[in-house]
């Protein structure tokens, strides 16, 4: 397969490569939320008359997942850990996914929030946790495209012959995992498992996004002012609302001079486990494109590769990995092509097993380079920072995948297994710069 270059800022998070040399059409992604329909494909907890959890499906427009979850905490009275869900889905987008709460389901009839409806209630013995889905469904039109329906035909049809020839296309972590304008996840991570919470800290607070000072918005002004100064608490109380995180952090620093492991601990559960999962996916995706850059397979297994079967539903059983042998690489190799199994690259923690061979020489040498230790990623004072690892599929599947072409315009319909992101199939398609996704 004919890898081509990436030339977009998405080279500094570590995706190098497109699959399809096909020319790009451009266009940008969510110019309105309808724009990106995302509808969970759940795994449902069974139903049951006396469980103490209430399970419905939300339906959110314009929502990030932790702002909602905090906010639906508030009108509901309750601490924001009695809210599940199994994953955080795209702000600018219109969403669907069950949620569950630790309330009787007649309490849900209270939230009034705009752009936010809830349904379908029942209760369950259990609740909804990360993870606790088979895949999304997406609904995505690229908008701005310039470039005539004919030649977008021509494109998306090259494109979508590179993927069914591959069996997919390259799983990188999207741009969502590190952020577009801001990029700055996977730094924070890095700085926590070398020690430097402060360090973190600062750069979640202060780092600046990426476009110029011609676009400064008001968060942009105020992390200008805490960066050049070390008392916070003159700040606290003017920060702006959408800065709710960073606010948390400033007023618990202002009040708590020195505790900067007591700042990340203001922040969600999820979100503190982001910083450092953001460090191992960049890691990845600099494995994945020198596995690339070496011509060796992605969709077919070498000696030394760790390759996990799936299971009934389609995804990845990561706690039975197999180390690919001279002795049984024509079953593995035989067991990927039916779509039972997959190559993977590590996502390097506290614990799991490494490759050997020349994909092992990659996971090592990735690794050597940044001086990082297994026991690094063990974080005792900030246990939901801490990460023992896994494995990561090379290639991500695409199911149903179909085309409708417009004027300056086309939509993309596809399923995608958990834990993959949409954008890495769309980039393939548009080739356009990161803040457009």
């Amino acid at each position: 397969m004919p890898f081509s270059p990436c030339r977009t800022a998405e080279a500094e998070v570590g995706m190098l490569y497109y699959l399809s040399s096909a020319e790009g059409t451009g266009g940008r992604l969510k110019e309105t939320a309808e724009d990106f329909v995302v509808d969970e494909i759940s795994s449902r907890p069974p139903a049951f008359d006396d469980g103490k959890f209430t399970i419905a499906t939300v339906t959110a427009r314009n929502w990030e997942t932790n702002r909602m979850v905090r906010l639906l905490a508030r009108q509901l009275g309750m601490s924001r850990d009695r809210i599940g869900f199994a994953g955080t889905k795209d702000k600018r987008a219109v969403t669907t996914q069950l949620m569950s709460f630790m309330c009787p389901p007649d309490k849900l009839s209270k939230v009034e929030l705009q752009d936010l409806s809830i349904s379908d209630a029942y209760t369950a013995r259990r609740g909804m946790a990360i993870g606790d889905l088979i895949g999304n469904r997406f609904g995505i039109r690229v908008t701005k495209v310039d470039k005539t329906p004919e030649e977008v035909s021509a494109i998306t049809e090259g494109v979508m012959a590179d993927i069914k020839a591959s069996g997919g296309f390259p799983n990188y972590f999207g741009v969502q995992r590190f952020g577009a304008v801001r990029p700055i996840t996977h730094k924070v991570g890095e700085l926590i498992v070398r020690g430097d919470i402060e360090g973190a800290v600062k750069c979640y607070v202060c780092d600046p996004p990426r476009y110029s000072e011609e676009k400064e918005t008001e968060a942009d002004k105020m992390r200008k002012l805490l960066a050049a100064t070390d008392d916070w608490g003159q700040y606290a109380k003017d920060m702006p609302d959408f800065m709710g995180f960073e606010a948390a952090m400033v007023a618990y620093i202002s009040n708590n001079p020195g505790d900067w492991e007591g700042a990340v601990k203001e922040l969600p559960t999820n979100l503190q486990m982001m910083f450092v999962h953001a460090y191992q996916s960049y890691l990845f995706n600099l494995m994945l494109s020198e596995r690339i850059s070496r011509g060796l397979p992605l969709n077919r297994p070498v000696v030394g590769d760790v390759v996990v079967p799936i299971d009934i539903d389609g995804n990845p059983k990561h706690e039975e990995p197999v180390l690919v042998t001279s002795k049984n690489i024509d079953l593995a190799e035989r067991q990927i092509k039916l779509g039972r199994a997959y190559v993977t690259h590590v996502l390097f923690g506290g614990d799991g097993i490494m490759a050997e061979g020349v994909p092992g020489e990659i996971e090592h040498g990735i690794i050597e380079k940044t001086g990082l230790s297994a026991e690094d990623f063990i974080i005792p004072e900030l246990p939901h920072c801490s990460s023992t690892g896994s494995r990561r599929e090379l290639i991500c599947p695409v199911k149903d995948l179909k085309t409708e072409i417009g004027e300056n315009s086309y939509r993309l319909s596809f399923s995608l297994p958990k834990g993959n992101y949409a954008t890495c199939l769309l980039r393939e398609f548009m080739k356009s710069e990161m803040t457009d996704y």
